[in-house]
């Protein structure tokens, strides 16, 4: 299945609400930052915050999440 309800963005953001990924290691490691404080759902690199954001709907984020927790992405 591939998913299509996300687009790059670099607008719409600021640098507050973000939270970072529980799995993110003390060192930083490999995680995402999540923002879900607008009307779209902003996810992005936690090492290069001034890069585009990659954004969804709440129910296409909903929608990825239930893929990732079945590790159906790109099946």
């Amino acid at each position: 299945m591939r998913f299509q309800d996300s687009t790059p963005s670099t607008t719409g953001f600021d640098g507050s609400g973000w939270h970072r990924s529980t799995y993110s290691g003390p060192n930083g490691g490999t995680c995402v930052e999540v923002n879900s404080t607008g009307p779209r759902v902003g996810v992005r690199d936690s090492k290069l915050t001034l890069s585009p954001v990659l954004t969804f709907s709440p129910p296409g984020w909903r929608a990825f999440l239930d893929l990732v927790r079945q590790d159906s992405i790109g099946t």
